[in-house]
């Protein structure tokens, strides 16, 4: 039977995160720093190495004190903010202490995310063809806006926030809620996802899931489209 429901994860999935060059630029551009190009490539490669951009690269290494707040970072705000804040300052940047809360704040804003090339095409079609669509997120923050400010808000049925309820995947209760919010049974959903672990646990509840590469936008320009010839 062809699913009813499709439920997507947001990062590395139907969004990808700038690279950490321009989130670095806009973060010192926001706090009024200026920096040269050598500068600012350096530091943004050492910050992306110790997993301080959200929706880049995992961690290096995480100290003992950020173990906690890093397992359940996507459970809370405070947590998801205080993991990746910590994480910024294990890099001693030469600017203002300012420049830590500023990169962790430039990367909810919409312009720090693109959607991948085939994002729209996708979600519209889903709507054409009357298929309920969700997106459950393990993530600290509401990203709604991000959605509303690409044109793609008006495509999703339902948003299942893992900091809105404490919970994160792979726990099944999250897909619990989502099929809920999109009001399917779980053997008729299906979850597609960049996260074999995380989004692969909503087979433990009966949904089937879709397996996506979390690859920068333009190395993936049509990993959503297979979708489209599952829901018929």
């Amino acid at each position: 039977m062809s699913p009813k429901a499709v439920l997507f994860d947001f990062s590395g999935t139907l969004f990808r995160v700038e690279p950490a060059v321009r989130w670095l630029r806009a973060a010192l551009g926001a706090s009024g720093v200026t920096a040269d190009d050598a500068a600012v490539s350096r530091y943004a490669a050492a910050l992306e190495r110790a997993g301080a951009l959200p929706g880049g690269s995992f961690p290096e290494g995480i100290p003992e004190s950020l173990a906690e707040p890093w397992r359940t970072r996507d459970r809370s705000m405070e947590r998801h903010r205080a993991a990746y804040t910590g994480l910024a300052r294990l890099v001693p940047l030469p600017w203002p202490d300012g420049v830590y809360e500023a990169l962790y704040e430039r990367h909810m804003a919409p312009a720090a995310w693109d959607p991948y090339p085939d994002a729209a095409a996708v979600l519209r079609g889903l709507r054409e063809r009357r298929v309920r669509v969700g997106v459950v997120s393990n993530i600290g923050w509401d990203l709604r806006p991000v959605f509303r400010a690409h044109g793609l808000d008006a495509y999703v049925d339902a948003y299942t926030l893992s900091y809105e309820h404490g919970v994160q995947k792979p726990d099944a209760r999250l897909f619990r809620v989502a099929c809920e919010a999109v009001g399917r049974a779980p053997e008729d959903v299906l979850m597609v996802g960049d996260d074999r672990r995380a989004d692969g646990g909503a087979t433990a509840l009966g949904c089937g899931y879709f397996p996506v590469d979390h690859l920068p936008a333009a190395e993936r320009p049509d990993g959503l489209r297979p979708v489209l010839g599952l829901v018929g």
